[in-house]
C-alpha cells in the first residue's frame, strides 16, 4: 500500500447525514490523524474532534476524542501499549484487552487502521476487535469486527466487513493507501 494522503474527506449518508475531514502528518515514527466529523443522526446533531496516533505498524497508541451532542460536551483519552492493553482516562480497561485499533463511530477513516495493520492477502480473514468510541457521549466499548480481503477486481482493495453487534455486513472498498472509498450505508470518500 502507498502512504496516506495529507488530507481526506467523506460525506456520511444513510445511517447519518454529515461530513468528515482528516489531516494526516508524521510525528517521528508515528502517524497522526487529526479529524473532525459532524452529523445529524435520528434527528440529533453531534460534532466530534479527534486525534489518533498510530505506530509504524498501524497499531493505535493514543486517541483523544472530544465533542458535543444534545447530551452535552465530552472528552476522552485512550492510551494503548501496542500489545493490546488500554487505559481510558488513566484507568486500566481490561474489557479492551487484545484490541489493537481504535474505531470511532463518528469516523469512516478509522476503518483504515486494521486494514493497514493486518495487510491481509486476498482470501485471508482476520478478527480485529477494536476500542469503539461512541459519537454522542464518547462511551468506550469493545467492538468485535472481522475483515476478509476479497480479490481487487478493479485494482481497489475490497474487504468483506462484519460487525455482529450492529448486524452489519457489507463490502467496503479502499484506495491504494488503505483509506475507505465506499462504506455502504455509512460514508463515501469525496477527497
Amino acid at each position: 500500500m502507498t502512504g496516506p494522503p495529507a488530507v481526506a474527506a467523506w460525506r456520511h449518508f444513510g445511517a447519518r447525514e454529515g461530513f468528515e475531514v482528516v489531516f494526516v502528518r508524521r510525528d517521528g515514527d508515528e502517524l497522526v490523524l487529526e479529524g473532525h466529523a459532524t452529523a445529524v443522526e435520528e434527528g440529533e446533531a453531534w460534532g466530534v474532534r479527534y486525534t489518533i496516533s498510530v505506530d509504524s505498524h498501524w497499531r493505535t497508541r493514543f486517541a483523544h476524542v472530544a465533542g458535543r451532542s444534545p447530551i452535552g460536551a465530552f472528552d476522552v483519552q485512550l492510551k494503548a501499549d501496542g500489545a493490546g492493553a488500554w487505559r481510558i482516562g488513566g484507568r486500566m480497561a481490561p474489557e479492551l484487552d487484545g484490541c489493537l485499533d481504535v474505531d470511532l463511530e463518528a469516523s469512516a477513516c478509522t476503518n483504515a487502521l486494521p486494514v493497514r495493520r493486518l495487510a491481509l492477502a486476498a482470501g485471508a480473514t482476520a478478527d480485529a476487535p477494536a476500542a469503539y468510541v461512541r459519537a454522542t457521549d464518547a462511551r468506550v466499548e469493545r467492538l468485535e469486527q472481522r475483515y476478509t480481503r476479497l480479490p481487487n477486481g478493479d485494482g481497489r482493495p475490497r474487504f468483506d466487513y462484519e460487525a455482529p453487534a450492529f448486524a452489519y455486513r457489507d463490502v467496503i472498498v479502499y484506495d491504494g493507501a488503505g483509506l475507505v472509498l465506499d462504506y455502504p450505508g455509512i460514508a463515501v470518500r469525496v477527497v
